[in-house]
């Protein structure tokens, strides 16, 4: 074992940089009477994502899972009437280490009570133009995006269509399986690191990308997903919503992530039932988003790995 493995992997001083930037996202939504609520990070139902996977422990011979997001308990406390609301602290995510990942990571998410998606991308680019002192804030719908950076519109292309245009901009060994990937694949290869400068605020996603969101149709009559991302220079920090609030269609949701789960050979674990019972009893309409605190910060810090501002990621946690 390395003499230096009980050392932090990040400089202090980025370390009380993270402080300095905790202090200062609690005052933000304090000035806004916006109240900060702990949630169970330790719960006996699972995330239902198909592409993120629960930490699963043994609570008293039982599995527990370990909280992805704090979603699901802050909208249970929308229901009940608590207001608008946010969670710092941590998640986890199984599976997830790298230059950008660590399994356990801080999160920011808060909601907005009668706010809409667009309203709350507004509040999101004032607290990272402050926070990171960026003045320049920009907004474009998913469709203008990929127009811009490929003269595709990425609602109405085919699958074929879109397949030649990954083959055309991008070096692939395998083909993708549906237009999703296709539009991933351009997003996150393509259009993500040619952003450039600036905070970027991308609205209207594909439907079939809706994950929690409303879908609405549109000023072309399309279905589009009424959520947008946050990105500063290529790099993504958060994903909002305009919340789903029809009980009926959660559930359903939920049910075609397991099956999507079952169908890929991933775990099944228990959904979040007693959210659909929540959105029963009245959820208010909302806004929700979620942030990923160590990536601010790297950029805060101008760090390149998130090593850099954790003190102690999994490898000597």
């Amino acid at each position: 074992m390395s003499e230096s493995n009980w050392r932090p992997t990040a400089p202090l001083e980025n370390l009380r940089r993270r402080a300095t930037l905790l202090a200062d996202i609690r005052r933000f939504f304090s000035e806004r009477q916006v109240l900060e609520m702990e949630v169970p990070i330790l719960s006996r139902r699972a995330t239902s994502d198909p592409h993120i996977d629960s930490i699963v422990a043994d609570c008293s011979g039982n599995a527990a899972y370990l909280a992805t997001s704090p979603e699901f308990g802050l909208k249970r406390l929308l229901a009940a009437g608590m207001g608008d609301c946010y969670y710092l602290g941590k998640a986890f995510r199984n599976g997830e280490a790298g230059g950008r990942h660590n399994p356990e990571f801080t999160m920011l998410e808060w909601y907005r009570v009668g706010w809409d998606d667009h309203r709350l991308m507004i509040e999101v680019g004032e607290l990272l133009s402050w926070l990171l002192r960026i003045s320049k804030v920009r907004s474009y719908s998913y469709r203008a995006l990929f127009l811009q950076h490929l003269d595709v519109d990425p609602h109405r292309a085919s699958f074929e269509e879109l397949k030649a245009t990954v083959a055309k901009v991008l070096e692939l060994s395998f083909e993708p399986a549906g237009r999703d990937e296709c539009l991933d694949l351009l997003m996150s290869h393509h259009i993500e690191p040619n952003m450039g400068e600036g905070i970027s605020l991308v609205y209207d996603f594909p439907a079939t990308q809706a994950a929690l969101a409303r879908v609405e149709d549109d000023e072309l009559g399309v279905p589009v997903a009424r959520r947008f991302e946050a990105y500063v220079g290529g790099m993504e920090l958060a994903n909002g919503y305009w919340e789903l609030t029809d009980a009926p269609e959660q559930l359903r949701r939920f049910e075609a992530d397991h099956r999507y789960r079952e169908d890929n050979h991933k775990p099944i674990h228990p959904f979040e039932e007693r959210l659909v019972e929540a959105l029963e009893a009245g959820m208010p309409d909302c806004a929700g988003v979620a942030l990923g605190v160590d990536r601010l910060l790297m950029l805060a810090s101008g760090a390149s790995r998130i090593d850099e501002v954790i003190a102690f990621p999994i490898e000597r946690a």
